[in-house]
């Protein structure tokens, strides 16, 4: 058995600098490249390339050697095979500080290649793009991510460049050392490339295994970029965002999003989901419970009324609304303290008006699709599931009760069944056409989610009668029609599905109250 080295040895391995002799440079993205080529010229360091990469390394006047002078093969397959060789993987596998592996290359003549510079087919942006199949599977990279596997593993020798972004970094750090790398370096640059070799399998799989189940298939998510975050849910909690939210966003004013912030905007754009068709609307959360949402005729009235539903809660709040903000809106808005206000346009005297409080966040929301699956944490390991997309409306509505709701009504029970949706359970939700009154969110009880939204309202001065009541999943029992009842609602929307759903549905035609079922529960844990 072998001993381990000492830290002596360690750290003079750590800290010896080797020099680049021969690099292989072969990329998609040729822009942010010459700095670093017309350095590696000015070395002295012997280049291999292909196709477009060696063409413009020679435009550039660098020496540069074709990769197929180097094996002594064509590129062949229309591209498809290049650098898939011996002399090529063998530059780059062979050990340097093994006798053996430096006899065999000079044997076959095999040059060291002691830096490999390689980006990946894009693709990502393909299949973004909508792309057909076939272009998308054009865009599979092979010798590419080989030869980063290749480089990587052999890093005590050789350093990897695996993106366009690290480009300027190499370079100054080149510079810096005359052309030389220390091991702790090169081992970054290969953790790099193992994180984007990662990224790109992933992103392959996921797209080729849609629609289709995998015999023993893991859990594979990568996304970046990695935001780290002032802290996470509270300041002793280290947080991190791992995506793209320029891709969703554009930020026009304020401070850097906060975890609890994301989580809110998170929430905000899901439920403003459903109000992307119709008139204007607004809507205003806190903890990721809507506290008001309101539509109207302008937004200016929208904004009104949903702050009405409790401007207390409203306070330091995230809002969303459906159509530009205007100068009127705006004007309305800058009186209350919210954190964040998401928009689909700013009119250009509105923006102005918002800007004028320094920490206030605005963001410009773009048409971006949203994910289809939801993943979280639990126990030991993950759970995965569908987004809840489903929302019935007054075609799955099934009357059940003598009485059916009127039309206004059935607009009030739509209208409360989106907000409902997107609610923490168990809720409820009291509302009137265009407008939510009250909620009782997250609560152990049905009966105590309802009591506490009829206390809610009728502490800002609403008038329940003739309101609509939308509950997350059926009723166990008759009380909270009753209750209801007794507070003027008129019409209840529900999944149904429980043993005793006649005794509500009694309760309902004694009141000459309204039930219609849905079939779907929307809980919200």
């Amino acid at each position: 058995m072998s001993s381990s080295p000492s830290p002596a040895t360690l750290e003079t391995a750590t800290a010896e600098r080797l020099p680049i002799r021969g690099a292989l440079v072969s990329v998609y993205y040729k822009d942010r490249l010459e700095p670093l080529v017309r350095l590696l010229q000015q070395h002295g360091v012997q280049m291999f390339s292909t196709g477009g990469t060696l063409k413009f390394i020679q435009e550039l006047g660098a020496d540069v050697t074709a990769v197929e002078t180097l094996t002594g093969f064509p590129e062949v397959f229309g591209g498809r095979v290049k650098t898939l060789h011996p002399k090529v993987f063998g530059g780059i596998l062979h050990r340097r500080h093994e006798a053996g592996d430096l006899q065999q290359a000079e044997q076959h003549q095999i040059p060291p290649i002691d830096l490999v510079i390689v980006d990946l087919y894009p693709f990502e942006e393909t299949v973004a793009s909508g792309a057909a199949e076939a272009d998308v599977i054009e865009k599979i990279d092979i010798g590419g991510i080989s030869l980063l596997r290749a480089a990587a593993k052999n890093y005590r020798d050789v350093l990897v460049v695996s993106s366009r972004d690290q480009y300027a970094a190499v370079t100054e750090l080149l510079e810096a050392q005359n052309g030389a790398t220390t091991l702790e370096q090169r081992r970054h640059y290969a953790a790099a490339a193992f994180q984007q070799t990662s990224h790109y399998d992933t992103h392959i799989f996921n797209y080729l295994a849609q629609g289709t189940e995998v015999a023993g298939a893991a859990l594979k998510i990568s996304e970046g970029p990695a935001t780290p975050l002032r802290y996470g849910e509270n300041p002793h909690q280290r947080g991190t965002f791992y995506g793209d939210l320029s891709a969703l966003f554009e930020q026009l004013h304020g401070k850097q999003l906060s975890y609890n912030n994301l989580v809110d905007v998170d929430a905000a754009v899901l439920l403003m989901q459903e109000f992307q068709q119709g008139p204007a609307a607004v809507a205003i959360l806190k903890h990721t419970n809507a506290c008001g949402v309101a539509q109207a005729d302008t937004l200016h009235q929208a904004y009104l009324n949903a702050l009405a539903c409790d401007p207390i809660s409203a306070f330091g709040g995230v809002i969303i609304v459906n159509k530009e903000v205007d100068l009127a809106t705006a004007e309305e808005l800058n009186k209350l303290f919210f954190e964040v206000l998401i928009a689909p346009r700013f009119a250009a005297d509105a923006l102005p008006v918002l800007q004028s409080k320094k920490n206030r966040i605005l963001l410009l929301q773009k048409p971006v699709a949203l994910p289809t699956k939801q993943v979280k944490t639990l126990l030991n390991g993950f759970v995965e599931q569908d987004f809840d997309r489903v929302v019935e409306g007054r075609n799955e509505f099934r009357t059940v009760t003598e009485t059916a709701p009127s039309a206004e009504e059935v607009d009030a029970l739509e209208f409360a069944l989106k907000v409902c949706k997107h609610t923490k359970s168990n809720t409820i939700v009291l509302a009137k056409a265009g407008q939510l009154l009250a909620s009782g969110v997250g609560q152990t009880s049905r009966v105590d989610a309802l009591k506490q939204a009829i206390e809610k309202a009728k502490s800002f001065g609403f008038d329940l009668h003739g309101a609509v009541m939308a509950s997350d999943a059926f009723f166990p029992f008759p009380d909270c029609v009753e209750i209801a009842g007794a507070a003027g609602i008129r019409a209840v929307v529900q999944p149904g599905g429980s043993i005793k759903d006649q005794d509500s549905i009694d309760a309902c035609n004694r009141l000459g109250m309204a039930m219609v079922l849905t079939g779907v529960r929307h809980f919200k844990h």
